[in-house]
């Protein structure tokens, strides 16, 4: 078996080695697996491929009370609203009684949209790279290995232009409150340290998870928006409500680093959603 480069998280060939594994789940969130596996079975039967984990559980890094559980679900055929709400009375069933985890989402794709040739280099990427499969037949199988380059950087991560137009709405459609805009703020910062992250990532020449470790990588690059990034690093784990901070990221950092990374790695190629 080939050596993991645990720091560039590549394999002794310079792929994207798999991040997580059943076995580095940590003992308290494994009755929660346990129970999600088993209800996933309840509600989508024979219409679902395979189901995996992503995160914080499956990396071994969960904290208890504090990590939200991600679950990624493949279809047999595109996702309706009625599997949608399904799996979202799913979450909410699990986040009520597992006290261990912050919330629970779920991610449903077709099993045919996840091996187009469109995904391959975006969600086929994270499929067979950051997902561990937990039920059914592995589609990491029917896809090729990954390295850290330019393509990849672009497809994952390329469309923050697109993206920062909703932001702007979904910001001024939250609540006028911390408690609304908390949410909001864990998840665009962690969507532009990780943006930030692959802009740099063929230069840094590896892979990475970690909020902390993606800024730093970042920093060194981009020194005059280091301190912004380590910032946005620290907001993904302990978020607060400051509407400040949301402008920052719409009118300031978001913006500058859309820019940027169409100017290095070019623009995602279009989605028909």
């Amino acid at each position: 078996m080939a050596e993991t480069d645990l720091r560039r998280g590549l394999d002794a060939q310079g792929y994207i080695a798999p991040e997580g594994s059943l076995g580095r789940i940590p003992h308290a969130f494994r009755p929660v697996v346990a129970a999600a596996r088993d209800r996933l079975l309840d509600v989508f039967g024979a219409r679902m491929h395979s189901a995996y984990l992503y995160g914080s559980i499956p990396r071994g890094t969960a904290r208890v009370g504090r990590s939200d559980l991600d679950l990624l679900v493949a279809l047999r055929a595109e996702p309706t609203e009625a599997d949608r709400a399904a799996a979202r009375v799913l979450g909410e069933d699990l986040d009520k009684e597992f006290a261990q985890i912050d919330g629970v989402g779920t991610l449903l794709y077709g099993r045919e949209r996840l091996l187009s040739d469109l995904e391959t280099y975006d969600l086929g990427w994270f499929v067979s790279c950051l997902c561990t499969p937990l039920l059914g037949d592995d589609l990491a199988e029917y896809l090729p290995r990954y390295r850290p380059d330019s393509l990849l950087a672009r497809e994952t991560n390329g469309d923050l232009g697109l993206l920062l137009p909703r932001w702007r709405e979904r910001i001024a459609g939250a609540g006028d409150s911390d408690d609304a805009r908390r949410p909001l703020v864990r998840f665009m910062s962690r969507h532009l340290v990780r943006t930030g992250f692959t802009l740099v990532m063929p230069r840094w020449g590896g892979w990475t998870s970690d909020l902390a470790e993606m800024a730093e990588a970042f920093g060194a690059y981009y020194p005059a928006r280091a301190e912004q990034m380590r910032v946005a690093a620290g907001l993904g784990h302990e978020p607060t409500g400051d509407a400040g901070v949301l402008r920052s990221y719409v009118d300031d950092l978001g913006p500058w680093l859309a820019g940027e990374y169409a100017r290095v790695h070019g623009v995602k190629a279009p989605r028909p959603d």
